[in-house]
């Protein structure tokens, strides 16, 4: 769908590096971001934390929606379920498919477009990245083209669904949020849930990386480094 102006915008922010960024990239093209997190009972809640304080640092009217209790209906995770491990290593090893929340992207979308039209916004924006395509199917672009076609047929007002980050790397999302100030040190993205990052979990190693690609220094503290 395509809208010639958007002004206000709810923003899935999940306190992580990808969704701060998109956060300030909308703040830097004057559209009012509404951020939404969402508490899903993850293991690393820790994120949610992460997510109120980015909000009040740049202003943006934060809402947690508590999803926990959903918990039960999203097994087979690491990231919702005490008995499975998070798998340590990089993104594209198989063993990362462990992380996979079943369809999480459109159980999130589908609660920021409802919070959305009653807010009165024209989009809800997601920070899904190319990077992030080999493990999880709901990053793809054709799932964000199908959920686009969803969101703008839901509502006499259709919204739009803004994902400007689904062809970039994670390297070039680092590489913008340093040209925006972001905070990155205020970020989370350790799937452990511990108070520093673990440096080790798939997204940790990911977060590592990619500042180094971007050439961009990085502030976070990570238990290990190996």
């Amino acid at each position: 769908m395509t809208q010639a102006k958007i002004t206000r915008s709810v923003v899935l922010l999940s306190g992580g590096l990808d969704s701060t960024v998109l956060l300030y990239h909308l703040k830097s093209l004057s559209v009012e971001p509404i951020a939404l997190s969402v508490n899903y009972g993850q293991r690393h809640a820790r994120e949610l934390e992460a997510a109120a304080s980015i909000a009040r640092m740049i202003g943006a009217p934060h809402t947690i929606a508590d999803l926990s209790s959903i918990s039960p209906l999203l097994g087979g995770s690491a990231l919702t379920s005490d008995t499975i491990p998070v798998p340590l290593g990089h993104y594209e090893d198989e063993t990362m498919k462990q992380t996979v929340v079943p369809n999480r992207n459109m159980i999130f979308l589908a609660l920021a477009t409802a919070f959305a039209i009653s807010s009165k916004c024209d989009s809800v924006a997601y920070a899904a990245h190319s990077g992030d395509h080999a493990i999880y199917p709901d990053c793809r672009k054709d799932f964000a083209d199908a959920m686009e076609a969803a969101v703008s047929l839901c509502d006499w007002t259709p919204i739009c669904l803004m994902r400007p980050f689904v062809n970039m790397t994670k390297a070039d999302v680092v590489r913008k949020g340093h040209d925006l100030d972001v905070p990155f040190r205020e970020t989370w993205s350790c799937y452990q849930g511990h108070t520093i990052h673990c440096g080790e979990c798939g997204t940790c190693v990911e977060r590592r990386e990619a500042f180094v690609l971007a050439g961009v220094p990085d502030p976070t503290c990570y238990a290990s480094r190996v």
